[in-house]
């Protein structure tokens, strides 16, 4: 685990496998950190470089003033990129980090070869519903939507399991100052058009209990995609490394092997 100063943030990240190996970098969704993708990062072939980090205002990363722009999200992502020596990556975001991945495939072709949409949307809500999400946090803090946050993320028999607990608390330890900014940027994030330039080999993944970002709303922004492919993960919520990890690292592999990111 290490920080990468970038000047006006500083983000936690964490390398696993292989450091000269073929690069795979995980971006986080809202109220997580980079422990989200523990169960997925063991199951990967060797070979690969894993990359995981913080987004700003969450983990232990610094959390900087908000509100925060999406493009600040995005630049956060490119110049970790940077600062690490990562060219042609498969870039992994779930909820806004896939939001983030879109906004770097458009901005960066050079870092991201192939991306995996994963429990995500080229717009997530309306501004008056993330209004209503950011004023629930003002009065009450994180924990005033943690169980309705906890029904959209899973489903019902994860939610009666005790790991559930974990997740939970891990959201609700969240700076708020870095929640409602990363609020802010998803409300204002419309990518319908940049997302339907993209190119690249693009893989989306959804679960079918996720009541943040349902199927259907995943599969639209597919479809905007020329050649992306489409995989639900069937019993899995909004979090399905979490939930179902061994069918999301066996898709996430079948993936990386069809346009040779895995090393022979």
């Amino acid at each position: 685990m290490k920080i990468a100063d970038l000047g006006d943030v500083a983000l936690h990240f964490r390398e696993d496998g292989d450091p000269d190996g073929l690069p795979v970098v995980f971006s986080n969704p809202l109220g997580c950190d980079l422990r989200v993708w523990d169960a997925v990062v063991a199951l990967l072939p060797p070979g690969l470089r894993a990359i995981r980090y913080d987004m700003r205002g969450h983990g232990l990363s610094s959390c900087p003033p908000g509100p925060y722009a999406m493009g600040a999200l995005v630049r956060d992502a490119e110049r970790l990129l940077e600062f690490l020596g990562v060219r042609d990556c498969v870039f992994v975001g779930l909820s806004i980090g896939g939001m983030i991945a879109q906004g770097l495939a458009v901005k960066r072709l050079d870092l991201v070869r192939a991306m995996v949409l994963s429990n995500t949307a080229a717009k997530i809500g309306t501004p008056a519903i993330w209004q209503d999400r950011m004023a629930t946090v003002r009065a009450g803090g994180i924990e005033a939507l943690a169980d309705g946050t906890m029904e959209r993320w899973f489903s019902r028999p994860f939610r009666q399991s005790p790991d559930c607990a974990i997740w939970r608390n891990m959201l609700t330890r969240q700076p708020v100052e870095g929640y409602l900014g990363c609020c802010a940027a998803i409300s204002g994030t419309d990518f319908y058009t940049p997302t339907a330039s993209l190119t690249l080999p693009t893989l989306a993944i959804a679960g079918s209990e996720d009541g943040s970002t349902p199927p259907d709303l995943v599969r639209e922004t597919a479809a905007l995609i020329k050649g992306a492919r489409f995989h639900l993960i069937r019993g899995a919520g909004h979090l399905p490394c979490v939930d179902k990890p061994g069918d999301y690292a066996d898709v996430l592999t079948t993936f990386l092997k069809d346009i040779g990111h895995v090393p022979d």
